[in-house]
């Protein structure tokens, strides 16, 4: 099944069902306060937030994925896992936005999640990357997280919270 991401095209549920999910990782950053970083992306109209993600690379392991994708989207690395969730957890796209996404070859995303210390100063944090991904970033509360995604996402962050909550 091939898909033009430009395209507006309309999947029946039948299509998106055999569709798989992209393996990614997310990174739940906290400062000393424990907070959480969460960043704007650039490419959405809305205000949403996210904390930093990413997919896996062919034979990459999980957490040199997380480390890697911290890298790209923050300019830094500088932390130390917390925390590893003890599964993997997934969220679907909205079907309008499956075509437009990974060439269309994902329903959405099935995650390994990190709870990391940032080990930094904020100055550390460099949104100028080589593919810059974010607009700016903030530290926040940990609750505040459900309200600040996008909401197709907000049952896996919601789980996420759950999952780690022993470190707030």
């Amino acid at each position: 099944m091939s898909y033009d991401p430009t395209a507006t095209q309309r999947l029946t549920p039948e299509e998106i069902g055999r569709l798989d999910y992209r393996l990614g990782v997310g990174i739940m950053l906290l400062n000393p306060r424990k907070e959480v970083f969460v960043a704007q992306r650039r490419d959405m109209k809305t205000e949403a937030w996210q904390m930093p993600q990413g997919g896996i690379d062919k034979g990459e392991d999980p957490l040199d994925t997380a480390f890697r994708e911290m890298e790209e989207e923050i300019g830094t690395a500088k932390a130390e896992v917390l925390a590893e969730s003890e599964g993997w957890v997934h969220y679907d796209l909205p079907a309008d936005l499956i075509p437009k996404l990974w060439k269309g070859r994902y329903r959405g995303q099935k995650q390994k999640w990190y709870a990391m210390a940032f080990r930094g100063d904020d100055s550390d944090i460099n949104l100028e990357t080589k593919d810059p991904e974010f607009s700016q970033w903030q530290w926040v509360e940990h609750r505040r997280l459900p309200e600040l995604i996008v909401p197709f996402k907000r049952g896996l962050y919601q789980k996420v919270l759950a999952e780690f909550s022993g470190l707030f």
